[in-house]
């Protein structure tokens, strides 16, 4: 009965080791996840200027990235916009980890355009869905400044379909008061104002659909549109897919799945000791 106990101990064990990432809420409390690829700037923040914290009723920070410091060439290809010659300069993107998911499982967060230009230099961001090789599975939203009045600032004119559903599913931009939305991720933009459309969108909900199992990506950008002043942001939190946060560890590693295998090889072993033994 000793043995018995013992090796249901270690397969309980072993399980909970295995499985443990999908009971550790995932957010950006501790900060960025160390296995996620930041290009140009990326970081975390607590309630700031005019993005509070989002509404999840646990989170005390969450992710962004802005075009502050941005690298040349990381924006979206082929994206139109106003005046004459116009077209994306720099930006930045976060992307997270290997995760795993199955058909049907909902991928949702939450997001947050915030942007001190306004005019014709419509500065835009995005959230897409990758594959294991880095290529694009879907569009999931696109935010953008907007200088009609009313205008949708989600989703973005002139910029991709979104795959996913927006909750509200049409945003205008939010003015940022007389000074400009004020947001420290901006730098030296925050506070100020380029001409109508600057401002934020508050939070939306995103929410979509895994259409085929398998290992995926999530990546956030943002992007200067015409010029590099100016600067625009977006925040993001609340990661979720199939009801389980997006972490680190959503994939098992083979370590973790080879101990699996001995614990249950294990099991087996124990049942054996218990078979009766038949003479001849």
């Amino acid at each position: 009965m000793k043995i018995i106990n013992l090796g249901l101990t270690a397969f309980l064990s072993i399980a909970a080791v295995s499985f443990s990432s999908e009971l550790v809420a995932g957010t950006f409390d501790a900060g960025i996840p160390a296995t996620w690829t930041c290009v140009g700037t990326c970081g975390t923040s607590g309630a700031d200027g005019v993005v509070t914290i989002a509404p999840l009723g646990t989170s005390t920070a969450y992710g962004w990235v802005s075009t502050l410091n941005g690298v040349t060439g990381e924006v979206l290809p082929g994206i139109t916009g106003p005046g004459s010659g116009a077209g994306s300069t720099n930006g930045s993107t976060l992307t997270s980890s290997l995760f795993s998911a199955n058909a049907g499982d909902a991928l949702q967060f939450n997001f947050n355009y915030v942007t001190s230009d306004g005019a014709t230099f419509a500065d835009y961001a995005w959230a897409k869905l990758l594959d294991s090789s880095n290529n694009q599975v879907a569009m999931l939203f696109t935010a953008r400044t907007t200088d009609i009045a009313g205008g949708n600032s989600a989703p973005g004119f002139g910029m991709p379909a979104n795959s996913s559903t927006l909750t509200p599913a049409f945003v205008s931009i939010n003015p940022g008061g007389l000074v400009g939305p004020i947001w420290s991720p901006l730098g030296a933009s925050s506070g100020t104002c380029y001409d109508v459309g600057c401002g934020y969108t508050g939070w939306i909900a995103s929410d979509y659909s895994i259409l085929a199992a398998g290992n995926y990506m999530l990546q956030f950008g943002v992007a200067n549109w015409d010029d590099i002043a100016f600067d625009s942001g977006l925040a993001f939190d609340g990661l979720t897919v199939g009801g389980n946060p997006i972490e680190d560890n959503n994939v098992p590693e083979p370590n973790s799945l080879a101990l699996l295998g001995l614990g249950i090889a294990g099991f087996g072993f124990i049942r054996r000791l218990k078979a009766p033994v038949t003479l001849s």
